[in-house]
Formats: structure tokens, C-alpha cells, sequence
């Protein structure tokens, strides 16, 4: 897979270099390329912003300099084109394993008051949006996506299966996980977790996970 971002602070990205997508990467699963938006800007002074049509608060980013750097990455667009807003469809798992089938992803990652809407029109075929809050750029969304994205590129993960008991892969939230020690701050851990008895196991974490669905997000159970 091959995931092209534009943004106007590309260090932002460093993060990915560490934990399962830094190994990923060196691993060469996939490829990420960062590209500066002001590196496509035709003026003199590398703006990318200007003040809206109609009057209002803030900044836009001006069409030319995405449009351009858009061109330039994808200029067949074969790539699947992402905008990070909160008007977005919101990221949900299904989202994320569709977006996981493609081959080629591209982000852009808006900051101000947003983008000019003609380079949207011209440019993007989805936006999305990670949760019904506003960040100061779209940086930190986009990372989300592409965090969640690799969990599903192959050999990504060190086990396969990782993903198919998770939070949201069901439509209910996952159970609760313990490890050694047995007893922790005289804490143990539920007896029938060490029981040897997998099916009354699988009960268990059915139960829990239904319990945990319905006191933190009914809204899923409503949705099956």
C-alpha cells in the first residue's frame, strides 16, 4: 500500500516512525510520502491562505497550491483521494477495512478555517471525519486513519486474528483483557478465565462484551 499525505507540516508525520507503523514501514508493507502543500505555492512568499469571500472569522487555504500538489502526486488519480474534516463521513471500522482494500490513498490535511470548496469539488472523493469535535489541522486525523488502515495490511500485525476480536470489528465493544500476575493490589483475575474450560471462556467474554456495549455505546446494539 502506498499512502501519500499533503500537509503543511510534514514533521507532524514523524510519529509514525515508531511502534507497529515505524516497523511496518522499515518492513517496506507499505509506503508513506509526505509532501509539503507551500512547496506548490506560486507565491512569492509560500502563502497558502487567504481571507474568505463574504467576510467571517479566519482563514481559507487557497485552491492552487493542493490542486497543484494533488496533481503532481496522484496526476492519474488512481489514488483513493481523502480530505480530514469534521464534516466528514465519520470513521467507523467499516470504513477502515474498505479503505484497507485499496492500493493507493491519499490525504489531504486541511488546517484553518479549511480548504477553498472547488478543490474539493475538483480533487477529493471522500471526506472524513474522526469523531463530532474540531482539531486545529488535520494532521492528527489523518494518522488515526492511517494507524487503523495498517492494522489490516498483512504481516502488519504479528498475528493475523488480532483484529477480529476488537472494539467495533463486532457491532459490540470488546471485553476485558488480563495478564500476569494473578492477583494484582489484591485484585484476581476472574476465575473462569483460568478455568482451562474455553467454552464457558467464550461465554464469558460474550457476556462482558455485551455488558460493556450496553452501558458505553447502545447506540451499537440498536444498530444490529
Amino acid at each position: 500500500m502506498t499512502i501519500d499525505v499533503l500537509t503543511l507540516f510534514p514533521e507532524m508525520f514523524d510519529a509514525l516512525n515508531s511502534s507497529l507503523t515505524g516497523k511496518a514501514r522499515e518492513k517496506g508493507l507499505y509506503q508513506l510520502h509526505c509532501h509539503n502543500i507551500r512547496d506548490y505555492s506560486k507565491d512569492r512568499h509560500k502563502k497558502c491562505d487567504d481571507t474568505p469571500f463574504g467576510g467571517g472569522v479566519g482563514m481559507v487555504m487557497t485552491p492552487q497550491p493542493i490542486h497543484d500538489c494533488i496533481c503532481s502526486v496522484d496526476p492519474d488519480h488512481t489514488a483513493k483521494r481523502i480530505y480530514m474534516s469534521p464534516r466528514g463521513k465519520v470513521l467507523t471500522q467499516k470504513v477502515v477495512k474498505e479503505l484497507s482494500e485499496e492500493s493507493h490513498i491519499l490525504i489531504l490535511c486541511g488546517h484553518y478555517e479549511g480548504v477553498d470548496q472547488r478543490v474539493l469539488d475538483l480533487d477529493i472523493d471522500m471526506e472524513i471525519s474522526i469523531g463530532d469535535y474540531v482539531l486545529s489541522g488535520g494532521e492528527i486525523p489523518a494518522m488515526a486513519v492511517i494507524d487503523a488502515v495498517l492494522r489490516y495490511v498483512p504481516n502488519v500485525l504479528g498475528n493475523s486474528e488480532s483484529t477480529v476480536d476488537e472494539s467495533f470489528s463486532q457491532p459490540m465493544l470488546e471485553y476485558p483483557q488480563y495478564t500476569r500476575p494473578q492477583v494484582f493490589c489484591g485484585v484476581s483475575v476472574p476465575e473462569v478465565l483460568v478455568s482451562g474450560d474455553h467454552a464457558k471462556v467464550d461465554q464469558w467474554r460474550r457476556e462482558q462484551s455485551l455488558e460493556i456495549t450496553r452501558k458505553n455505546r447502545p447506540d451499537l446494539l440498536e444498530e444490529k
